[in-house]
Order: structure tokens, then C-alpha cells, then sequence
């Protein structure tokens, strides 16, 4: 095998590889990217064996062929050469070595045999859609915020995509919550997703798929089967296995009649309670709402650090409201908002509370009071 390729095209193909293999594993195939070079282009193949990349690029093929080398390794390489740099890859299988050169840097790297290299089983896919790469950034992008990382309730390590019943129909929903806020955004239903089953979409596939959704002209090839889910694009195809679990049924957890509703500023929300949080004590995190008549109190009393107050002009017109919060999870919260308002609903000092842009019901999110 031996082609050439542009700094740039590698350093982008095997970044997204290398950032799938798991670097603590005892499986030295696992820590390699198999790279298949024919025709017209190159692909780069990696995989723990629960998530698997492939990324094609254009290169100058000279000879066909494949091999699998340390991604780590490969990237740290391409990614310390200098820009614009050609870089030619040339596999001896006789030494069982990889020859990097560019320019008058050369690279000897040791391989291991194609044939050792796991290639995840294609599966039948129940459902095939495709939707713009916006769509499911902002899926994702505000639900993964509340995903669990307790690894004891396993089904919440992910985000549940599923088709549900909106206010106007059918929608494609994205849902994550760790017991103690919960993150609900809906998008319209893409042609061919209606029959798609409902899987939980793991921690780690959520992060790589983000970085198949910067184009936005990009259209995103969606598949889902019962144990696999498949995304697209032209460049690069990431599969993952789904979490084999059942999400709880999250919509018991959305309170429907709180009817105190406080409308604010998001980011000056935001900045206050990051400003009153700074001596709040770093086991509970605690800040305190204290609403009266268009005006929001935020305060911080933390008995070995000390106290802190700050005062906020908002829409508020129901009786008087004493409520405690987690700081982070209000501030992760808060950040989700795209508008300038952040509409809070609450019913009581115990209850949950709920959280949306203005009047807008596509993104919901909820947050579980705490005693303060």
C-alpha cells in the first residue's frame, strides 16, 4: 500500500478516528486505525467495539492496499507536521512497518495484520431517514447536558431518541435526564423516521456524532434497528450500539399545572447566579430564589465560606416564592436558552420546576428543587 494525501484531509480523518479508540484497553488491535487505500481515496476504520467510525478522504493512490497502525500515535504525527504539508503513507508488509514521510520528516511505525481487526457485524435497519445536520445538533446539543454518568442506572448514561406525540402531531424527540433535571427538545418528524423504534443513544457515540453536525448545508443519513443506531454523511459513517436498556417513562416527571411563571433575562440569569455561586460551598452548591413582585432575589449563605445577594428586575406577578437550586444545573439550564428570555413555571418550594424559551414548548427542560 502507498498514497499520498494532503496534511489537512489526514489530520481531519484520523483525529475523528483516534478519538474513538479507547485508550485504556487490553486488546492492542483496538488501540489501531485500519487504513484501506483503493481507487480514489483512503478510508480510516476504528472501533471499541461498542462505536465504529469510518472516515473516507481523496488521496493519490499508488498502490492498494490496507494495514492498521496506532491511531494516537499516526495523529500526534500529522498533527505536529506543518500545514500544507503532502504526506506519503507506504506500508512494507515484510517489516510489518508503516513509513510516514513529509518533506524531510520520516516516520517508522509499527503495524499489526488487517485480518486481526474487529469490523462491527452490518445490521438490518428498521428505519432510514435523513435530516438536516442542524436539526439533530440541536437534539443533542441540549439534551446531553442532563445525560447520568452514574454508572449504577446504566439506561440513563445516553439520550432516548424516539418518535412521540407532540402538541401538533408526531415528533422526533430527544429526552436525557439524571434524576435530578431533565432535558425534553422535539423537532419535526423526517420522512421515514414514523416506524422508527426508540433507542438510547450512549455518552461517548452523543460526542462523536457531534462532530459529523457543523455543516449546516450537511443532510445527515439516519439508521435505527433495535440494536444499533447509524449515522451518515457522505465523508464519514459513525455506528454505535444502543444502551440495552428501557428508558423510564419520563413524561410522570413534567409537571403540566405550575402556574407561577417568572420570565427573565437568560444570560443576566445566568451571570447572577454564576456571581452568587462563587462562595457557595462546593458539596451543595446551593442558591436561593426569593421572588416577590417583578423582582428576583439570588442568595448564597454558606456558613464557612460566606453569604452573598444579588438582586434581578424580572416579569413576576404571583405571590411570594422561596425556592433552592443546585447552581450548576440552573446555569447549564440557563445556557440552553437561544432566545433572551428563560420562562420559569413553578408550583411550590418542594416541586419540580419547569423551564422554556418564551412560549416556545420544542424544548423543554425540568429541575428538582433542593432544601436551602
Amino acid at each position: 500500500m502507498k498514497f499520498s494525501i494532503e496534511r489537512g484531509t489526514l489530520l481531519k480523518a484520523v483525529g475523528q478516528a483516534q478519538s474513538v479508540v479507547e485508550r485504556r484497553n487490553t486488546i492492542p488491535i483496538l488501540a489501531n486505525v485500519l487504513i484501506e487505500a483503493e481507487g480514489e481515496g483512503v478510508s480510516f476504520r476504528a472501533t471499541d467495539l461498542d462505536i465504529e467510525v469510518v472516515d473516507k478522504a481523496v488521496a493519490h493512490v499508488e498502490r492498494a492496499g490496507s494495514t492498521t497502525v496506532s491511531a494516537v500515535t499516526l495523529h500526534e504525527i500529522v498533527r505536529k507536521l506543518p500545514d500544507g504539508a503532502l504526506v506519503t503513507l507506504a506500508d512494507d508488509p515484510a517489516s510489518g512497518r508503516l513509513t510516514v514521510t513529509a518533506g524531510r520528516s520520516t516516520f517508522n511505525l509499527a503495524t499489526l495484520p488487517k485480518e486481526d481487526f474487529p469490523v462491527m457485524a452490518s445490521s438490518e435497519y428498521s428505519a432510514n431517514f435523513s435530516a438536516p445536520a442542524p436539526v439533530l445538533r440541536r437534539l443533542f446539543d441540549k439534551a446531553k447536558f442532563a445525560i447520568s454518568t452514574e454508572e449504577t442506572r446504566y439506561y440513563l448514561n445516553g439520550v432516548y431518541m424516539h418518535v412521540a406525540q407532540g402538541e401538533d402531531g408526531q415528533v422526533l424527540r430527544c429526552v436525557a435526564t439524571d434524576g435530578h433535571r431533565l432535558a425534553r427538545i422535539d423537532a419535526p418528524l423526517p420522512l421515514g423516521a414514523d416506524g422508527m423504534p426508540g433507542v438510547i443513544v450512549p455518552r461517548k457515540t452523543v460526542g462523536e456524532l457531534r462532530k459529523l453536525l457543523d455543516d449546516d448545508e450537511m443532510q445527515i443519513a439516519v439508521s435505527v434497528s433495535e440494536t444499533k443506531v447509524r449515522f451518515a454523511t457522505p465523508a464519514i459513517t459513525l455506528t454505535s450500539k444502543v444502551i440495552d436498556g428501557t428508558f423510564p417513562d419520563y413524561s410522570r416527571v413534567i409537571p403540566m399545572g405550575n402556574s407561577r411563571r417568572l420570565e427573565v433575562d437568560a444570560t443576566e440569569f445566568a451571570k447572577a447566579v454564576d456571581r452568587v455561586a462563587t462562595v457557595s460551598s462546593e458539596r451543595s452548591r446551593a442558591v436561593k430564589l426569593a421572588l416577590d413582585e417583578d423582582r428576583l432575589i439570588l442568595s448564597v449563605n454558606a456558613p464557612d465560606s460566606g453569604a452573598a445577594e444579588e438582586e434581578l428586575a424580572v416579569a413576576y406577578g404571583d405571590e411570594r416564592l422561596e425556592i433552592g437550586f443546585n447552581a450548576k444545573y440552573l446555569l447549564e439550564i440557563a445556557s440552553q436558552v437561544d432566545r433572551e428570555n428563560a420562562v420559569f413555571l413553578f408550583n411550590s418550594s418542594g416541586d419540580p420546576t419547569l423551564m422554556r424559551e418564551g412560549n416556545d414548548t420544542s424544548a423543554v427542560y425540568v429541575v428538582m428543587p433542593m432544601r436551602v
